[in-house]
This record gives structure tokens, C-alpha cells and sequence, in this order.
């Protein structure tokens, strides 16, 4: 990626793009999941989204290989998609820039407490 990509997000833009055209291949209730765990997964983003690109497409190719295999959507992801994101998102360490800032903050108090770094 280079200087430009990463300043504008384009090299953001032509992933999610990649990703939309692959999603459209699925059949209709992988899509309709596909759009709840965006939708759910965009909460844990970094302020540039960047952190998120590996997990969608390992996401992406899940549902993928499932469709391929003609299991069922509720086979892979149970009823649960909000919980399946947040587990998914926790596991890979997507920090979300609230994340940062309420650790930045609590260690700006802890200094002014007592020079003590929270973990």
C-alpha cells in the first residue's frame, strides 16, 4: 500500500468492493447474513476500518466454504450474529478507537493519581 491508498482509503475502498462482489455469488440468506455481520463488525473498527479487513474476509470465506458445502446459514452461524461478531472480533484483537481512548484516559488518570499505569 502506498502513501496515497493510505491517506485517501481507497485501498480500503477496492477491498470492500472485492468483498461485495464475492458476497453477491452467495445465495440470498448468506447475503442478508453477510450485511448483519458488517453491520455488527464496524463497531470494533479502528478509525480506518484497516483492522477490519483481515476478519471479513476470513468471515467471507467461512460463509463461503458453508454455502459451497450446502449447509445452512444457522448451521454456521446460529441465531446469534451480533454475539458471533463481538466473539470474533474480540478473538482477533480488533481494538476500536474506544478502545484506545478509554485506555488513553484511564492512564491519564492513573498518572495524575498516582503515576500508576492501568492495564
Amino acid at each position: 500500500m502506498n502513501f496515497w491508498e493510505k491517506i485517501t482509503g481507497s485501498d480500503i475502498t477496492k477491498e470492500l468492493k472485492t468483498f461485495e462482489v464475492r458476497a453477491k455469488k452467495l445465495p440470498a440468506d448468506y447475503q442478508t447474513a453477510w450485511e448483519k455481520i458488517k453491520a455488527n463488525l464496524w463497531p470494533h473498527s479502528d478509525f480506518t476500518g484497516r483492522n477490519l479487513m483481515p476478519i471479513l474476509d476470513g468471515v467471507l470465506g467461512l460463509l463461503e466454504e458453508a454455502a459451497a458445502e450446502g449447509e445452512s446459514v444457522q448451521e454456521v452461524l446460529s441465531d446469534d450474529i451480533k454475539g458471533f461478531c463481538s466473539a470474533l472480533a474480540g478473538e482477533e484483537g480488533a481494538k476500536s478507537y474506544r478502545n484506545k481512548w478509554r485506555q488513553q484516559l484511564n492512564n491519564n488518570i492513573a498518572k495524575k493519581l498516582g503515576n500508576r499505569r492501568i492495564k
